[in-house]
């Protein structure tokens, strides 16, 4: 069994002598033993790896066709014993055609052969002149008939129910409709392209771009090793370029033009692919193609420790080469969501409440940036800080800046009086700390903002964020109600990363006061603070770590990983920077509150999607409120 589907793929160019066919099978041979050792469950190396690609006419010698046989034999018979499945390459003569096919080998036994079934037509190659496109589908003898062997374009190789693998050659890639758009409505998670194009300038970036989108249009693993520079340099130099892509990702890549043995390695996760299949896309239909034969590799998978898997801490950040375009992006989408809804609703204000904190600051610059859209001063913004029993000078003096430094119309009113007049009519003692004490402050100020808007024509800009909505961290017709929620799918950890690139932007006064929203603990500062006036009331001392429980989000919305999976990722991902029972408390939390708060989630307000995980009942994530999640319980 995997690693909670993860398995190693490694792509490998090995040195190649020019027909020198027992060389060749030695590298192939010695290269298969160490990505073995290195715990990959699947290698493939470059089209015809066994002969070299740029034999030429000597294809059509039997000397070199009746060695590559007995290559693929040795090969078989001395890589018996290595838990690997590996797929090479050669040329098979069958009823007078030649064919360039891929062999699939395990435990000493070759259990298929796929054909390259398209042949382009290029001007530097003269591949048609020795190969047919291989569109056969039958069984072809092997070792002088000593056994057949399964060969076509319609074989899906089943390493176990999790990854199943098909193979498509060089150039076949390249199709209007390649033969892994088949393979992977079929079922096949992964794709082996053995290759040996010759490098081109700009060729290296146009495959990785090309196989990129190959891997995000499949939903696929896509596994590609072009042949090296031990190919003929005649007309041309092939320079052994490997890629590994995820899903739209690059996973890996090598660097060309080595002249030894190239082997790069990823952990790829096929149950994220076989989850985003079902939730992502159109692999409801199989199209009009026959059934596929699926050949059992009979492999035993290594244990994966996950070293070269792709496995941000922090999902939804940007990588840092795209965090300025990307932060850019979302707060288009954010502001531009937010111009449409006050056009459609005639509204006259935005009505905000703004503490100081993360939430309120990211939606009080999405205020700003729709009013810019429409060419509406920001007087029309209206800000409101309503201090109360937890509020402390910091957040609330980084909110009276914030307000003024953006130009807008800022109005205060302390809700202490009308709580304490409150606590009275429903005879409740003010000094018991109970939810009651918080939530009456949290309604107490939704009231005001709600009524502000009614009076002034306006419409309610809710700041409420993904992170909390899927906790159900929110008081109910609290802050969980508004009128247009412009944070509603962005998390905690991403809010921090785009304050800052506001920061970046912003003029000198306004930049210090963000940064220090930052580098404030987030709280709702529903509790006292504490003697020397600072925040007693830290919501991640509680909850746990918001950067956890958006880790734990992104797993299980977006690829429905178990509650163990979830585990094991994060203590990888957060190795060293948080200790194991703070993780296991905090999926703990995550699952309880996940499960317990569907009802918050079933009636929030509008707001736009910016990311792949939300949580609108809409359309992105919908569950019934009274849901039994004991099964999901289990960690």
């Amino acid at each position: 069994m995997s690693t909670f589907g993860y398995y190693r793929v490694a792509a490998a160019v090995p040195r190649v002598r020019v027909a020198d066919v027992d060389f060749n099978t030695a590298e192939l041979i010695a290269a298969t033993r160490e990505a073995a050792q290195n715990g990959a469950t699947v290698v493939v190396f470059p089209e015809l790896s066994i002969t070299s690609a740029s034999c030429a006419d000597l294809f059509f010698h039997p000397t070199l066709l009746k060695a590559a046989e007995e290559a693929l034999s040795r090969f078989a018979r001395e890589t018996a014993a290595l838990p690997i499945v590996t797929v090479v390459g050669l040329p098979v003569l069958l009823e007078d055609k030649l064919f360039n096919v891929a062999a699939v080998v395990r435990g000493g036994t070759v259990l298929g052969f796929v054909p390259k079934s398209i042949i382009p037509n290029k001007r530097e190659s003269y591949e048609r002149r020795q190969f047919t496109p291989g569109g056969m589908q039958g069984e072809v003898p092997l070792f002088g008939d000593f056994f057949r062997v399964p060969m076509g374009t319609d074989l899906i190789f089943e390493i176990d129910s999790d990854c199943s693998f098909g193979v498509e050659i060089g150039d076949d890639a390249t199709a209007m409709l390649p033969p892994s758009t088949r393979l992977a409505m079929q079922g096949a998670r992964l794709i082996l392209n053995p290759a040996a194009g010759i490098a081109l300038a700009g060729r290296r970036e146009y495959n990785r771009t090309l196989l990129k989108a190959r891997s995000g249009s499949c939903l696929a693993v896509y596994v590609h090793a072009s042949a090296g520079v031990g190919e003929s340099t005649q007309d041309g130099v092939c320079g052994g370029a490997a890629f590994i892509c995820e899903n739209g990702r690059l996973a890996e890549q090598n660097e060309p033009f080595a002249r030894e043995l190239s082997i790069i390695y990823a952990d790829v996760d096929m149950q994220r692919i076989g989850a985003a299949r079902l939730s992502e896309s159109t692999f409801c239909e199989n199209g009009e193609w026959p059934e596929p034969r699926r050949v059992k590799c009979g492999v035993e998978v290594q244990p994966c420790d996950l070293k070269y898997a792709y496995l941000p801490a922090r999902p939804f950040v940007p990588a840092a080469d795209v965090a300025e375009a990307r932060c850019e992006e979302i707060l288009n989408i954010q502001a531009a969501a937010l111009a449409k809804r006050i056009e459609c609703a005639y509204a006259k204000t935005l009505v905000i409440g703004v503490s100081g904190g993360l939430d309120s600051t990211l939606a009080l610059l999405v205020c700003d940036r729709a009013c810019k859209l429409l060419g509406r001063s920001n007087d029309c913004i209206l800000a409101l800080t309503m201090p109360g029993f937890g509020t402390t000078g910091r957040t609330y003096n980084n909110a009276v800046k914030m307000i003024q430094l953006l130009g807008c119309t800022f109005k205060e009113v302390n809700i202490k009086e009308a709580c304490l007049l409150h606590f009275k009519d429903l005879d409740f003692d003010p000094a018991l700390r109970t939810n009651t004490y918080e939530n009456v402050q949290a309604r107490e100020r939704t009231k005001l903002l709600m009524n502000l808007a009614n009076k002034t024509g306006g419409m309610v800009v809710g700041t409420g964020d993904l992170s909390e909505i899927a906790l159900g961290w929110a008081t109910y017709n609290g802050d969980h109600m508004s009128m247009y929620g412009v944070n509603c799918s962005i998390p905690k950890s991403l809010i921090r990363c785009l304050i800052e690139y506001a920061a970046t932007k912003a003029e000198p006064a306004l930049a210090e006061v963000l940064r220090d929203v930052n580098a404030t603990p987030v709280s709702p500062e529903l509790l006292p603070p504490s003697d020397d006036g600072k925040i007693d009331q830290k919501t991640e001392e509680i909850l746990g770590p918001y950067d956890l429980h958006d880790f734990f989000l992104y797993h299980f919305v977006k690829y429905g990983a178990e509650a163990a999976k979830l585990r094991a990722l994060a203590l990888h991902a957060f190795a060293g920077e948080y200790p194991v029972g703070l993780v296991e408390n905090t999926l703990r939390t995550f699952l309880r509150r996940f499960f317990t708060q569907q009802f918050k989630r079933t009636c929030v307000p509008d707001g736009p999607k910016v990311g792949t995980v939300a949580l609108s009942p809409r359309g992105d994530w919908r569950m019934p409120t009274d849901v039994c999640g004991t099964l999901w319980m289990g960690c």
